[in-house]
C-alpha cells in the first residue's frame, strides 16, 4: 500500500476506524471461515474493508453501502491499496433485503451500522443475512448496545442522546431485541464479546 499522503481525495478517513480495526480483527481472526466470501454491510469509507481484506488474503471481501459518497470512497481505497481479494463495492440498502445484489456469502460483517440507521435497516440486515448465509455461517456485528443486565456507560447514554437529536430514528439498540429479531431469521446469538470504549461484538450463527 502506498503512503497515506498519496490517498485520492475521494478516499475518506475516520479516526474511529484507526482505533477499532485491530480489536475487531482479533475477534474475526479465529471465527471467519478458512475460505469463501465475506459480505460487509454498510462499509462506510472502506478503511475496514482494506484492512480486513489484507488480513484475510484467503477470503474474498465484498464491501457494500447505500451511500454514493461511501461507495466512491471504498472504490478509491480499493484502487489505492491494490489488494487483490478486495472486490469492487456494490450498492446495497440494508433495509431492502429483497434487492441485495449478493445471493450467497460465507460470512456477513456489519460495523457501526445498527445505531446509525433506522430499525428497518436492522430488520433488513437480519432478513438478508438469514437468507444469504449457509448453515453455520457467521454474522458479526460491532457497536454500542443497551443491555438490561449491564449498566450503560454515561458516554454511551450521551452518544444515544446525540444520535437521536440528529435523527429520532437512530439510537443505541437493545441487545436482546436485536438477538430476538435475529432468531426469527435463523440466526442465534453465539457470543457476546466486550470491546474497548464500551462497544460489543455480537457473533451470530445461522442454524
Amino acid at each position: 500500500m502506498s503512503a497515506m499522503s498519496d490517498l485520492p481525495p475521494e478516499a475518506l478517513t475516520s479516526p474511529s476506524t484507526a482505533r477499532n480495526h485491530e480489536p475487531i480483527l482479533r475477534v474475526l481472526q479465529p471465527r471467519l471461515p478458512a475460505s469463501g466470501l465475506v459480505l460487509e454491510i454498510a462499509a462506510g469509507a472502506g478503511e475496514h474493508a482494506v484492512y480486513f481484506a489484507a488480513a484475510f488474503p484467503q477470503l474474498q471481501w465484498r464491501p457494500t453501502d447505500a451511500d454514493p459518497q461511501a461507495l466512491a470512497s471504498i472504490a478509491a481505497w480499493r484502487d489505492h491499496a491494490g489488494t487483490p481479494n478486495l472486490l469492487a463495492p456494490l450498492r446495497l440498502d440494508a433495509s431492502a433485503p429483497e434487492s441485495w445484489p449478493v445471493e450467497r456469502a460465507d460470512a456477513v460483517v456489519s460495523i457501526n451500522m445498527i445505531h446509525i440507521s433506522p430499525w428497518a435497516a436492522t430488520q433488513g440486515l437480519m432478513t438478508g443475512a438469514g437468507r444469504v448465509l449457509p448453515p453455520g455461517g457467521l454474522l458479526a456485528l460491532y457497536g454500542p448496545y443497551l443491555e438490561a443486565d449491564t449498566p450503560t456507560a454515561p458516554s454511551n447514554l450521551e452518544f444515544d442522546r446525540y444520535l437521536q437529536a440528529r435523527n429520532p430514528a437512530w439510537g443505541l439498540r437493545d441487545r436482546d431485541a436485536v438477538a430476538a429479531l435475529a432468531a426469527t431469521h435463523g440466526l442465534t446469538l453465539a457470543e457476546r464479546i466486550a470491546m474497548p470504549a464500551n462497544n460489543l461484538s455480537l457473533i451470530f450463527r445461522k442454524t
